[in-house]
């Protein structure tokens, strides 16, 4: 880890061509960057829609807050968990396992390099982020 008061520096993704689609172009310490944009709170992304997502934090998450997910119809959902993976449990995502949504915890950078290579192979891919 870096000195206290220290700055980590902003990774910056670079799609290979410029894209009306959402993408993520960097990500640091409590934010991340889509199409240039700064984004601090919990959102939900896919190629052609960006919204937020009302979800206070992992610790917060309830099956409610993955319906919105049925009506997207995400082939794969990338659920970005914050600075380090944790894994929901299983009945929070149970109604889109059944539907045959994939879904995949990983930390929010994880999350963010992962969602950029899918969307570029044309999946319809979802990230839902926490940033706690």
């Amino acid at each position: 880890m870096g000195r206290p008061g220290r700055i980590r520096p902003t990774v910056k993704l670079h799609a290979p061509a410029a894209t009306a689609l959402h993408t993520f172009s960097g990500y640091g310490d409590g934010f991340v960057m889509v199409n240039g944009q700064r984004h601090e709170a919990s959102m939900i992304v896919m190629p052609e829609h960006l919204r937020a997502w009302d979800v206070a934090g992992f610790d917060a998450l309830s099956e409610g807050h993955f319906e919105v997910f049925l009506e997207l119809k995400p082939e794969i959902l990338l659920l970005g968990t914050g600075p380090k993976q944790r894994f929901p449990h299983p009945r929070l995502t149970r109604a889109l396992m059944e539907r045959r949504i994939g879904v995949e915890a990983m930390d929010l950078q994880a999350a963010c390099r992962t969602y950029n290579i899918l969307m570029a192979e044309e999946r319809r891919v979802a990230a839902a982020l926490l940033f706690s």
